[in-house]
């Protein structure tokens, strides 16, 4: 089993208490160490296998978890702040599914979340904005010239006028949408579907409220380009990058 493990901003007790038993119980840690604060490495056993990935490759990645998990040891893979932003996790996920591996995904505190706090700063005032995009400039990884992924909060109860504003706005209904109840609560559901259907499966499911919609080609990706960090060509402040990627 590989655990994903969001580190948090930075401070060490901004990690979820699910994250630190992970790093308590881990046999083998596989940490962003260009980003996350290594005092979080004080928590693993002394005898845990600690391995910097700022200094390997996506390939090097996955070879350590495939030998750790053949020799049946726990492995945490501690990315920073919370990995579903630029955390490059699906690329991983998708080598561990064709290796049968098994992993799960704990969430982090955002460094969005982090510096919101360092400012006492409420993102979504009424009557000032009810919108926050999160994006980056281009750079060794370009930005697309596409639709943003969008993730909408308290909108469960108007699915249909969402879906009409969308379509009108020009998005596909063929858009890979997910409606996600009660995320991380014992009685979570999640449905991944289209634009099209989005409304008759959450009324499939009776879900009126209290869930997150989460609509773009994030939800369902084909084709992707993997992310330059772990590409064992491109050289970076910490390795050396290969001539070939073999």
């Amino acid at each position: 089993m590989v655990h994903f493990v969001g580190a948090g901003p930075g401070a060490v007790d901004l990690i979820t208490i699910r994250g630190q038993k992970y790093i308590e119980e881990a046999d083998v840690i596989i940490y962003a160490g260009s980003l996350v604060n290594p005092e979080l490495l004080s928590k693993a056993r002394p005898d845990c296998q600690v391995y910097d990935s700022s200094r390997l490759s996506l390939e090097e990645v996955i070879d350590l978890m495939k030998d750790s998990e053949r020799s049946g040891e726990k492995i945490v893979r501690l990315h920073t702040g919370d990995p579903s932003i630029y955390g490059a996790i699906r690329e991983q996920m998708d080598e561990l599914d064709k290796l049968g591996i098994s992993y799960d995904y704990t969430p982090g505190v955002s460094s969005f979340c982090g510096a919101a706090s360092a400012l006492n700063l409420e993102y979504t005032l009424p009557g000032i904005s009810q919108s926050v995009l999160l994006t980056r400039m281009p750079g060794r990884t370009p930005v697309p010239d596409k639709d943003p992924t969008m993730v909408f909060f308290l909108s469960a109860g108007n699915i249909d006028g969402l879906v009409k504003e969308l379509l009108e706005a020009g998005r596909s209904k063929d858009t890979p949408c997910a409606i996600v109840y009660k995320a991380t609560w014992p009685d979570e559901e999640k449905y991944v579907t289209t634009l099209e259907n989005l409304a008759l499966v959450a009324e499939q499911h009776n879900i009126t409220k209290t869930a997150l919609i989460i609509v773009g080609d994030v939800v369902a990706p084909k084709g992707y380009d993997k992310s330059k960090l772990y590409d064992a060509t491109f050289t970076t402040g910490f390795r050396e990058g290969s001539s070939t990627n073999e």
